[in-house]
């Protein structure tokens, strides 16, 4: 399925954003922004990579489509994050863990409105970011943060919330 993009959002030509072979869609909002060497990549599901309007993803971030990603609106992302909605098989130690296949899904990855994940932030397959949150630097998301939350950590915890 092609990738669908507002045509106000603004796309880097440094960007890239493959095309699924299985037929999930990219969907790209009104006003959004993906800067230079952030990857869009379509594998590990049949999940849908889905950004909404006025959010920003910045320069080196990847998002794997995996079980599906639904980025909300006004998300900032900050630089070199992976949003990977997927987990590899590996519990057969008979077979190469590259032969084993993917894992039931969790989920797929939630990211609500008025979000800010901070630089090299890791999120996983099952991660719900809810509403006005804030991810610090360098930390893991793997389970739900309530809304207005302030969290880091690897994992992420809850330190306190917004006023």
């Amino acid at each position: 399925m092609p990738t669908v993009t507002h045509k106000s959002a603004i796309i880097s030509k440094l960007c890239s954003i493959e095309v699924s072979s299985r037929g999930s869609d990219t969907v790209i909002g009104p006003a959004s922004r993906i800067d230079d060497f952030v990857k869009i990549k379509h594998v590990g599901g049949v999940g849908h990579v889905i950004i909404g309007s006025n959010s920003h993803i910045n320069s080196g971030s990847v998002i794997y489509s995996g079980n599906g990603v639904a980025i909300g609106n006004n998300v900032l992302i900050g630089p070199n994050c992976s949003i990977t909605p997927t987990n590899h098989s590996f519990k057969d130690r008979d077979t190469l863990i590259c032969e084993q296949g993917f894992l039931e899904s969790k989920g797929g990855i939630i990211i609500e409105n008025d979000v800010w994940v901070g630089s090299n932030v890791v999120i996983l397959d099952g991660a719900v970011i809810r509403k006005g949150s804030v991810i610090g630097a360098n930390s893991l998301v793997m389970g739900e943060l309530p809304e207005y939350s302030i969290s880091f950590g690897s994992p992420a915890k809850v330190v306190s919330y917004r006023q």
